[in-house]
């Protein structure tokens, strides 16, 4: 199905056709100067301007396509607190105070996501209710620790353990041994939702420019970005493109973040009955193997279905051929379904899988927000937290990510999607262990 949204611009999808606050914003076409430049319209780039704007910045955002059109627009929707894979290992960087800040960061990031949908009334069809689901006897552990460290931390929301016999209580299927339900996660319409926040930056007063691609960054005490028009000049220069922010831009952050594939299908409407007996509470899930299946129900009760992330650098040739057998495997009653959106798109990397947030070496006033690992709806909005209280003079979270490493991919561009996918192949072949 074609969208009726702007479709020759943004890629088809379910949300580009279900879109609601889609604004059609200027290219750059002047010289500007203002107190903070962003490159990025996604959820980084235009929650990063908005925080700002709220506490009285002048800002200036620059987009290459649309706002939301890439991994922001794009993803699973799922809304899942927690930051990074495995933070227990970066305890030697930043001491275990830094690990159990980012535990907390993990919660206090969907927070931020629900105030900013209640304040700014933006309708994104958020629902909370979230199920990780246990393939095997380890998960079931894991998901054991991380109750106990919610409970720790004086989590204020239900979680509670599923055993197999338990399961069909929150989705109908036979394919999990156990689960934990957790009511402070959810899921959404991600499109909407990072549209309705770049109409609360843009009603805040930032200026918000799309086909407006930043193509040399100028360097020094006041940076400088210009594209194909115009130019901006400010006192700081935040830089959120992740995956899409390529290697020519600024070298040091495209070695360390690579482009992996990731795909969704979409069902048409299913039947009421049907939509409860698959998914009872309406929750959103996502089971907890490398080589993940994601899905919940979008608002119209299509099951959403995601995975199949690919490291290769090459897309499917069809999306749904290569997608719909795993739908299959959760659901088996859901064979003779029609499959009516299909897409995808790039998510970014690192080969640590936390998120990298920083300055560029050598230039403290430029700073970054990127690799955010498949786990992006709650990340971002922390990420943007954290860079809008380091320019306000509290860098204490900044200076957390900022001591954690990260490998810069070797070979260029051409040879790191291999490694990439060597490595992951590497932890996939540990999970099936």
């Amino acid at each position: 199905m074609k969208s009726p949204v702007h479709s020759e611009r943004y890629p088809d999808s379910f949300y580009v056709a279900t879109a609601r606050e889609v604004t059609e914003h200027p290219r750059l076409e002047e010289e500007l100067d203002v107190d903070v430049c962003v490159v990025g319209g996604g959820f980084s780039g235009v929650n990063t301007a908005l925080e700002l704007a709220e506490r009285g910045y002048s800002v200036a955002l620059l987009e290459a396509k649309r706002i939301g059109w890439g991994a922001s627009g794009r993803n699973g929707g799922e809304l899942i607190r927690g930051i990074g894979h495995g933070v227990e290992q970066f305890a030697k960087d930043i001491g275990q105070d830094g690990v159990d800040a980012i535990g907390r960061m993990g919660v206090e990031a969907v927070e931020i996501v629900r105030e900013r949908v209640a304040r700014y009334q933006i309708e994104c069809d958020l629902q909370m209710g979230y199920c990780d689901l246990a393939l095997k006897q380890r998960h079931m552990r894991e998901l054991e620790e991380d109750q106990r460290f919610l409970e720790g931390i004086g989590y204020r929301h239900e979680t509670r353990i599923l055993q197999r016999d338990q399961m069909h209580q929150v989705v109908g299927s036979d394919r999990y041994i156990g689960g934990m339900v957790d009511m402070g996660s959810g899921h959404l319409h991600p499109l909407n939702l990072v549209l309705g926040e770049a109409r609360a930056a843009r009603e805040a007063g930032v200026k918000l420019f799309e086909y407006s691609p930043a193509q040399r960054i100028i360097k020094g005490e006041r940076p400088q970005v210009e594209t194909p028009r115009g130019k901006v000049t400010c006192n700081y220069l935040v830089l959120c493109g992740n995956a899409y922010i390529g290697h020519s831009l600024e070298p040091e952050l495209g070695g360390k973040v690579l482009p992996a594939g990731s795909y969704m299908i979409a069902t048409e409407p299913l039947d009421e009955a049907v939509a409860r007996q698959l998914i009872p509470e309406n929750m959103a899930f996502a089971d907890l193997s490398v080589a993940l299946d994601y899905y919940h129900l979008s608002a119209d009760r299509r099951l959403l279905f995601g995975g199949l992330c690919n490291y290769s650098g090459r897309d499917p040739k069809d999306i749904t051929a290569a997608l719909k057998p795993n739908l299959e495997r959760v659901f088996p009653q859901l064979q003779s379904v029609r499959i009516d959106y299909e897409w995808g798109g790039m998510i970014g990397i690192g080969a640590n899988r936390l998120p990298q947030v920083g300055s560029l070496t050598g230039s403290p006033n430029i700073l970054f927000a990127q690799a955010y690992a498949g786990h992006g709806v709650n990340a971002t909005h922390m990420a943007a937290r954290i860079l809008a209280d380091y320019i306000q003079g509290d860098g204490a979270r900044f200076d957390i990510f900022a001591s954690v490493k990260h490998m810069t991919f070797p070979g260029g561009p051409a040879l790191r999607s291999p490694l990439l996918a060597l490595g992951m192949l590497y932890h996939r072949l540990k999970d099936l262990l």
